[in-house]
């Protein structure tokens, strides 16, 4: 497979939601890597939408689908009806989505900084063209 164009992501907004400390910390590093601003993360359910309600500008989620024992979709329903384009993260992968979330893009864990990227890509709807 080949790398997707990492060059479209230079300088988005990414908001991170992701309960593990060292995977929050490894996803950043990919994300500063790929050249993207990181928003957050959010450890907790609540404290991603303690963020989103601060109003902070964001391009793109990825969310991690179980947040220390509760699911992230409520979040994923805020971020649709805003218009955010979001990913999930997990490492149940895509039969890990529950209800109407999995045509959601998503990446399996462990994953690689072209799958990131790829996933952000797919999630981000096309640019318009004149």
């Amino acid at each position: 497979m080949p790398s997707p164009d990492r060059s479209s992501l230079e300088g988005l907004r990414v908001f991170v939601v992701e309960d593990e400390s060292l995977v929050a910390m490894q996803l950043e590093d990919m994300l500063d890597e790929l050249g993207c601003r990181v928003v957050g993360p959010a450890m907790r359910v609540r404290r991603a939408f303690e963020m989103l309600d601060r109003g902070d500008a964001i391009d793109v989620a990825i969310l991690d689908v179980n947040i220390a024992g509760e699911k992230v979709y409520p979040v994923a329903e805020r971020l649709e009806a805003a218009g955010v384009p979001f990913l999930f993260a997990t490492g149940y992968g895509r039969p890990g989505l529950e209800g109407r979330w999995p045509e959601r893009p998503v990446v399996q864990k462990p994953y690689t900084p072209d799958q990131i990227a790829a996933a952000i890509l797919a999630a981000r709807p096309a640019p318009a063209t004149a």
